[in-house]
């Protein structure tokens, strides 16, 4: 099976495994990622096959939807990722690759302190595709959309953001969703990887500062 076979035949897999998924972890979101990644992919040197999977796969079962006593287990993703991935026939080296971006990829993962992180182009370029996702409009969307899905307020003046978070206080908070804005999002400009991935962040970075001036104001009573 050659490259373009192997990445159909994730397609196709993701979009089944992820029926009737949180809309803002569901195909449309695997989707705006792998298109992000190509595009970031044009100006960066890196395997685009593995870059492909990787965005394809980084989600097939985030941790946040399968609760356990850390808040997340995060073992369910790269355990099934590998499994597909094996049925394949992919090189070990290719699947071990992009077992690493699935483990490494999230916003809480670079809240650990471990200095032995796995780095490579490849997972550089998917991270900052997938945060492009969590930022501007369709960052928005999505952050209302998942604090709707667990029945977060959506912003409570007397709860302050915590602005110094473990990983482990991040999988288990339970804050309003406007707090989410300055504990992730309006952080991720700052974190990103490449010089493609600065340039448009910086826009929906801009867009986000933009829409909490008018939340505020509405919700103030001055708008």
């Amino acid at each position: 099976m050659d490259q373009d076979q192997v990445i159909s035949k994730t397609i196709e897999f993701v979009k089944e495994t992820l029926k009737g998924a949180e809309g803002g972890h569901d195909w449309f979101h695997i989707e705006r990622v792998y298109n992000n990644a190509q595009l970031i992919s044009k100006t960066e040197k890196a395997d685009g096959f593995i870059v492909a999977l990787g965005a394809l796969l980084h989600d097939i079962a985030d941790a946040k939807f399968y609760p356990d006593a850390s808040g997340g287990d995060e073992t369910i993703g790269p355990k099934v990722a590998r499994k597909f991935l094996f049925q394949q026939n992919i090189d070990s080296t290719i699947i071990e690759h992009v077992i690493k971006i699935i483990e490494n990829i999230s916003y809480k993962s670079s809240l650990s302190k471990s200095q032995n992180r796995f780095t490579s182009i490849e997972l550089d370029i998917v991270q900052d595709a997938d945060r492009l996702d969590a930022i501007g409009a369709i960052g928005i969307a999505r952050c209302f959309n998942y604090g709707g899905f667990k029945n977060r307020e959506i912003y409570n003046p007397d709860i302050a953001p915590n602005l110094n978070m473990s990983k482990e206080e991040y999988k288990k908070s339970t804050a309003p969703t406007i707090n989410h804005f300055y504990e992730k999002l309006l952080l991720l400009k700052d974190k990103m990887n490449t010089k493609s991935g600065k340039k448009i962040a910086k826009k929906r970075h801009e867009y986000m500062i933009k829409y909490l001036d008018q939340f505020y104001g509405e919700w103030n009573g001055k708008l």
